[in-house]
């Protein structure tokens, strides 16, 4: 297929992760296990990492599917985490860039002051958290879930996040983040188009407040991940609500992790009409197509800036 990503095809999911970040299926075998899922394009969303975009390309070119590069960038609003994901930006772009590094670094230092805590009640080593990570990857919260379900502490990843990494859990450590304010404008001055990912997991109450996200708005918030299995229903009908009140697209996504979660590729989709949307309000891809058939090929693939991994 053509590396226009125009020449996309449904379904369409965007929103998965690889061992790149906190999934378990290296970049080439997430697009592959996409094809083979029937998608017909497919969005790569690692946190805070643009390393796996090549790989994937390379990997949906060679099975015939359209690969859409992005990225889930860790943001906070106040107490709370929120997800924030990115589309067809410029991966060398210097203040993105540099925020990311600012991000990876804190996790691996919230990392290892987590283990450290951990391993004065539990069987558990850096060293046991390490085996568990990707080369070259930054240790995250899904790696150290990994060891203890590796030494039988708890069975699975979804119960370690539910109890010893929960923020209640004891053991838990604050992470850097920037605001979504600022995450909406760095992606944005990279030419990228960001969508708030899952913002309905706690319901219709839980929901960003809506001054701040008329703030979001007017900065470049592009849309919302409404079809998600963590959004709840009540959480559904409001998101639709903003989406009409406000113009934003509505994407629906998987946010596949591999075995490391239970979502599956395709559960949820974006319509062809939602992505047309996101690829016409991407400045780093108008750039490219100015520049030909040439710039748009190698726009999936100038993540060298990036070749570090990330977590979560």
């Amino acid at each position: 297929m053509a590396d226009d990503p125009r020449d996309f095809r449904a379904p369409i999911d965007l929103h998965t992760h690889s061992s790149v970040s906190d999934g378990t299926e290296s970049p080439d075998e997430l697009v592959r296990a996409a094809a083979g899922a029937g998608l017909g394009t497919v969005a790569l969303t690692d946190h805070d990492s643009t390393a796996g975009w090549a790989d994937a390309a390379e990997a949906a070119s060679d099975v015939g599917i359209t690969f859409i590069p992005g990225m889930e960038l860790s943001t906070r609003y106040g107490w709370k985490s929120v997800h924030m994901l990115a589309y067809l930006f410029d991966p060398a772009d210097e203040p993105l860039m540099a925020e990311l590094e600012r991000i990876r670094e804190g996790r691996r230092s919230r990392a290892e002051t987590m283990v450290a805590r951990l391993g004065l009640d539990y069987d558990l080593s850096w060293d046991d958290v390490v085996a568990h990570t990707a080369p070259g990857a930054t240790v995250g919260r899904p790696h150290i879930a990994d060891a203890l379900v590796s030494r039988g502490v708890v069975p699975d990843r979804s119960a370690a996040f539910a109890t010893l990494l929960h923020p209640r859990g004891g053991y838990y450590e604050p992470i850097y983040a920037p605001t979504p304010l600022d995450g909406v404008r760095l992606i944005r001055g990279a030419g990228g188009v960001p969508v708030l990912a899952h913002p309905a997991t706690r319901g219709r109450d839980g929901i960003i407040q809506d001054f701040y996200l008329q703030r979001l708005i007017d900065a470049g918030l592009a849309g919302l991940e409404l079809d998600h299995r963590e959004n709840t229903d009540d959480g559904k009908v409001a998101l639709r609500d903003l989406a009409d009140r406000y113009g934003l697209v509505l994407t629906g996504s998987s946010d596949y992790h591999g075995a490391g979660k239970p979502n599956r590729l395709g559960e949820y989709t974006t319509s062809p009409e939602a992505l047309e949307r996101i690829l016409a309000e991407s400045a780093y891809l108008a750039r490219a197509l100015e520049l030909g058939a040439e710039a748009i090929s190698g726009l999936r693939r100038d993540a060298s800036a990036d070749r570090r991994l990330g977590g979560r």
